[in-house]
């Protein structure tokens, strides 16, 4: 019974043991989803963090995103991990700084800049040194002014009274001189305020400035050149000043003739413009057949040259008689309606009544069977009469 006793006993233990181990790992895991889950970690290295400890703030614009979870020494730096919630972005290239409200307060962290647009930065992200930057302690304040005072002190520059004679100097100097040394420092000011405004266009300008001194020292020897030949152009416009200023007083002179002589026929000048003008408009609508003609003159002179018999002095050229092989009405009318499409009158007529022959019903004797005859002496063959009437 004693054995049974002891066994529930130890099995009972074995129970609460596991128990326990449980509950704290659900507590971990809880702790986990509820605090550290809904938060993304990043470490950040400062060369000093006086005043800052864990739980303070870690803010955005001063607005809280989170809070510092550790503190670690690090040799001559200080690693601070810091816990900010996940809903908050960070830009990639984000920096920490220490923020001091004031002598006495808790510090916190800011990181800068605010996050717009672009990469994040990825969570469990390291910033250097080089990216985060703590307030100036007062110790270092003090330590500043120390120096300072100890530099320009009596056992400093002043240690021969150097800077009190140059003191003594600027006193002097500027005495009475106020308000014209506020009116060159509001002035200096100002010009500073407009070049920085101009700071592009003053280092295009300087650019521009090194590339032409650039080019000029490329091309000494032909700055050179133009000088000497600058050089003689002057001195030969020294040497014919007197031909020059008479030359000038003449052309004045000229000049005056001119005005003159325009005043004096203003309306004939008028007169011979408008002339002139309807002349350029003629030459205008007529520019295609002035064209046509200028095209086809240098072939009409180059086909005279070529008509051009020197042996015999006599102009040579051969007809195009391709006509003759039609009889001479059939010419004549052909030319007639080919020349004036609507023949008028007494034309039209004797064309219409010479229909048959022209339309070639009839048969006529060609313009070459009428030469030929001719040169034989005997008659040709006409139609008769009465086939003539027929046609028609």
């Amino acid at each position: 019974m004693s054995n049974f006793a002891s066994r529930m006993g130890r099995d009972l233990a074995r129970g609460v043991a596991i128990a326990i181990v449980l509950a704290l790992l659900v507590a971990l895991f809880l702790w986990w989803v509820l605090v550290d889950g809904n938060q993304r970690r990043y470490s950040a290295v400062f060369t000093g963090v006086v005043g800052l400890y864990e739980d303070n703030d870690v803010r955005i614009l001063g607005v809280k995103v989170g809070h510092v979870d550790t503190v670690t020494p690090d040799g001559d730096t200080v690693r601070v991990d810091m816990l900010v919630d996940r809903t908050v972005k960070l830009p990639a290239d984000a920096k920490a700084v220490i923020v001091a409200p004031s002598l006495v307060s808790d510090r916190y962290v800011q990181f800068t800049p605010v996050y717009t647009s672009g990469a994040t930065l990825a969570e469990g992200a390291l910033l250097p040194k080089e990216r985060t930057a703590t307030p100036l302690e007062v110790d270092d304040l003090y330590a500043s002014l120390n120096r300072v005072s100890q530099t320009l002190g009596p056992n400093g520059v002043n240690k021969d009274g150097a800077l009190a004679d140059l003191l003594n100097t600027l006193a002097k100097n500027l005495a009475g001189n106020g308000a014209i040394t506020n009116e060159t420092i509001t002035q200096l000011s100002q010009a500073a305020r407009t070049l920085a405004g101009s700071d592009d266009d003053l280092f295009a300008t300087i650019d521009n400035l090194q590339k032409f001194t650039t080019a000029l020292a490329t091309n000494d020897d032909a700055v050179d050149q133009f000088s000497e030949q600058a050089a003689d152009a002057t001195q030969f416009l020294a040497d014919e000043r007197g031909d020059l200023g008479e030359a000038v007083r003449q052309l004045g002179i000229a000049l005056s003739a001119v005005q003159q002589f325009i005043n004096d026929n203003r309306a004939h000048l008028k007169t011979n413009v408008d002339k002139l003008a309807s002349i350029t408009q003629v030459l205008v609508d007529q520019r295609a057949a002035l064209a046509e003609s200028l095209d086809i003159a240098p072939v009409a002179l180059s086909n005279i040259i070529n008509a051009y018999n020197g042996s015999s002095g006599t102009l040579d050229a051969r007809a195009d008689l391709n006509e003759l092989a039609q009889p001479p009405i059939v010419t004549l009318c052909g030319l007639l309606r080919q020349g004036t499409p609507n023949v008028p009158g007494v034309l039209a007529d004797t064309c219409d009544q010479l229909k048959p022959l022209v339309e070639g019903t009839v048969k006529l004797p060609t313009a070459a069977e009428l030469l030929t005859a001719a040169q034989n002496g005997t008659a040709p063959q006409l139609p008769i009469p009465g086939n003539i009437a027929g046609g028609n």
